[in-house]
């Protein structure tokens, strides 16, 4: 089972957040909100007390968005993912086709892992103009419900995107990775019209379009 280095930017300083699966946690639950991970959804973007269905159409929320790398991944310096649909390793374009790996956070309940969203579902985040798909998990530990992946980040739920990086420079990939990390508006299940700028996210400079 792969788990993500999930790195958060707090101030000035990105922090790293879960350790690598099987070392030893090191989480800073100061910095997050303890409450559970929740939706925003249109009109106005308000608070919602409870998950909706993930079927049925287009759904505009807020999401805490980060990015974790070729270099962060676990193991460290691979591309493997967890939840496998269109890709066998992480990876993606961003087209509606070719959609981007996500990780999103997941619970163990009865012995079973429960993701926050079912694997192959799909996003498309505005500020990066990419699709993005669920294939892989974020999160540590025997209780990762207990920690920020599964937790949420101000009451936003928290989903986290495979940059690449492979081939370039370490500490710039994590400043690229920096510079996504906030909360962004998404869609959920979105249709396959929106504009896209197709190619890795590190590779392309993580670019934004706001």
């Amino acid at each position: 089972m792969v788990f993500k280095v999930v790195k958060s930017v707090v101030g000035m300083t990105c922090l790293a957040l879960l350790a690598a699966c099987g070392g030893a946690q090191q989480v800073n639950y100061d910095t997050l909100s303890r409450s559970g991970a929740q939706l925003n959804f249109n009109p106005g973007l308000a608070y919602n007390s409870a998950r909706r269905p993930l079927v049925g159409g287009e759904q505009v929320m807020n999401a805490y968005l980060t990015g974790y790398s070729y270099w962060d991944n676990t193991p460290r310096g691979s591309a493997a993912i967890a939840r496998p649909v269109i890709h066998r390793s992480a990876g993606g374009t961003g087209t509606y086709q070719d959609p981007v790996t996500l990780a999103v956070g997941h619970a163990r309940l009865g012995g079973q892992t429960v993701m926050d969203y079912p694997a192959g579902t799909r996003f498309y985040i505005q500020n990066l103009q990419k699709y993005a798909i669920v294939e892989d998990l974020c999160g540590d530990g025997p209780n990762p419900q207990n920690g920020p992946c599964h937790s949420g980040h101000q009451g936003h739920d928290w989903i986290d995107i495979y940059v690449g990086g492979r081939g370039i420079n370490e500490a710039w990939v994590d400043s690229c990775m920096r510079r996504i990390t906030g909360i962004q508006r998404v869609i959920l299940n979105p249709e396959p019209h929106y504009p896209v700028a197709a190619g890795e996210i590190a590779a392309t400079g993580c670019q934004t379009y706001q």
